[in-house]
């Protein structure tokens, strides 16, 4: 797996890989992260078509995933605890 490129956001890390033919996104937040395969071969433009893709609706429904998933480690330790 190689990086592609690293795309600059104040709330999160955003890192393209590339593998076996597919671009890996992976969102980083905390100790959190996201990650979305996509065939490379179903983006226009490469890398580019990609930095397209991530657009501000996209990474907003992102954070918003990772304000659940704190809520659900967060109340799964307290249960715990």
């Amino acid at each position: 797996m190689r990086v592609l490129a690293e795309l600059p956001h104040p709330d999160c890390k955003i890192t393209i890989f590339g593998m076996n033919q597919k671009f890996i996104i992976k969102f980083e937040q905390g100790n959190l992260e996201q990650s979305y395969k996509l065939a490379e071969a179903d983006v226009l433009n490469g890398v580019n078509g990609i930095f397209e893709i991530l657009d501000e609706q996209f990474i907003n429904q992102v954070l918003v995933t990772f304000k659940g998933m704190r809520t659900g480690v967060n109340d799964a330790y307290n249960r715990y605890y």
